[in-house]
């Protein structure tokens, strides 16, 4: 499994705040974010690690140049304008060329090789469900993704997912709450190759944030469900840092 991790952003909410250390080295539950996410994801069957920072984060820069650990890290320097972008400049790192190549496809086409996992630098979540979300991905042989979401709502612009009550079968996202929702983004993306691959087409039709890819997603007719974490935390203010550190006690 490889790991993709979007660590570009500006972090001007906390810095307005008073924060002013870097996002991805604020400390939560005794870790820095870089290091907690780094550790769960080689605690679960990583193989690669590749994150992207932006252009203004030298102390960050320096902190993971520095790091050691027992998969190879990429490290990708770029300042982007949204999410999206960054899991663009992410995407020669997460592909399987030996999957592109030729390998084997089920009985209903679907390419299962060269699965990967991308979240947010500041998604706080109970390890315990993320290991079964990242279990249950890799033995899944029916879905092209595996999206994290959550019905704990505490953001200012959620994402909101529509499912199937009885099957967690996503058949699409809206901006705007609606009659009978329940879940949204929790900001953790579980895909194969055959949802990466479309990542190039996505941006020509000018595809510019998370969200509208996971709807182009859905459009394309790729097999999505949802998986439901029972909190998960944005780091985004100075109050979420201490909600994200109750949350790793409980």
């Amino acid at each position: 499994m490889k790991y993709g991790l979007i660590a570009a952003g500006q972090g001007s909410r906390l810095v307005a705040d008073g924060i002013e250390t870097p996002k991805p080295l604020i400390r939560v539950g005794g870790e820095t974010l870089l290091d907690r996410l780094f550790r769960i994801f080689c605690e679960n069957k990583a193989e690669s690690i590749s994150v992207i920072i932006n252009e203004e984060m030298l102390q960050v820069y320096d902190y993971l140049m520095n790091m050691k650990l027992s998969v190879p890290l990429n490290v990708v320097v770029k300042t982007t304008p949204d999410s999206f972008r960054s899991f663009c400049e992410l995407m020669p790192f997460l592909q399987d060329h030996q999957v592109d190549a030729g390998a084997e496809y089920g009985r209903d086409g679907i390419n299962h090789g060269g699965k990967f996992c991308l979240t947010t630098i500041d998604s706080i979540f109970q390890e315990s469900e993320f290991a079964s979300y990242v279990q249950r991905f890799l033995e899944d042989e029916t879905h092209d993704a595996l999206m994290g979401v959550t019905d704990y709502i505490d953001d200012e612009k959620p994402l909101y997912v529509k499912t199937n009550p009885d099957t967690l079968q996503i058949s699409g996202y809206a901006n705007e709450d609606y009659a009978g929702s329940r879940y949204i983004s929790a900001g953790i993306y579980c895909m194969n190759q055959r949802a990466l691959a479309l990542l190039p087409a996505a941006q020509e039709a000018g595809v510019h944030r998370m969200r509208g890819f996971q709807q182009y997603l859905v459009d394309a007719g790729l097999q999505l469900q949802a998986w439901p974490f029972c909190k998960v935390i944005d780091i985004d203010h100075a109050s979420d840092i201490e909600a994200a550190n109750e949350l790793l006690t409980q």
